[in-house]
């Protein structure tokens, strides 16, 4: 299913220039990239065990990864939480984009095509939020990280949603989706009402 490596490694191209060029004003590139190694690594290892274990938890395992790695960046080099939440958001999206399509064109799933789609429309959505998002007069914080979690709670409330009526489509986890993602769209809409709630 996810054995396309050129898949793999144009995704991690794409994340590499997307993450460095979020980031570049505030950190060197040496920063930026050995963070987005950690972060990489972590993805790809849980995405190894879980190919490895044969699960469909491919998804999840590679998340737990990301995030492991993304923590062990933010400790070490200290990097602002919200500006490298951003980054990394909208730096994995084409990477998902990408396999989406690909197990789209392999196996003729528009299921997989569907879910490419969306999470096009999530990036599109990403750059309009990030362009506009000071404008928004109930958002009195004006602080970065709007764009990134609305995004993160905005794909995971999705994933809930398409998952309560096709929970075997690529990257879900069966009915137990609905809770996973459901969570998680709680924690990140959680986290941008309390960035709203934060004063200049």
């Amino acid at each position: 299913m996810l054995n396309n490596s050129l898949y793999i490694l144009i995704g991690n191209l794409i994340f590499l220039y997307i993450f460095w060029k979020k980031l570049k004003e505030d950190y060197t590139s040496e920063i930026i990239f050995t963070s987005a190694f950690y972060i990489l690594a972590g993805m790809v290892l849980g995405l190894v065990f879980a190919l490895k274990i044969k699960t469909d938890l491919w998804f999840w395992l590679s998340f737990v990864g990301l995030v492991i790695g993304f923590s062990l960046t933010i400790i070490k080099y200290k990097l602002r939480l919200m500006e490298t939440v951003e980054a990394v958001v909208i730096a994995v999206l084409p990477s998902l984009v990408l396999i989406f399509l690909s197990d789209s064109i392999r196996n003729q799933s528009y299921d997989s095509f569907f879910q490419s789609i969306l999470t096009l429309i999530l990036i599109i959505l990403f750059f309009i939020f990030d362009k506009h998002y000071k404008k928004f007069t109930w958002y009195k914080s004006g602080r970065i990280g709007f764009s990134g979690l609305t995004i993160l709670g905005l794909f995971f409330l999705l994933r809930a949603l398409v998952a309560n009526w096709f929970p075997f489509m690529l990257s879900f986890f069966g009915k137990k989706e609905v809770y996973l993602s459901a969570s998680m769209a709680f924690v990140s809409f959680l986290g941008l009402f309390n960035l709203t709630r934060q004063k200049t």
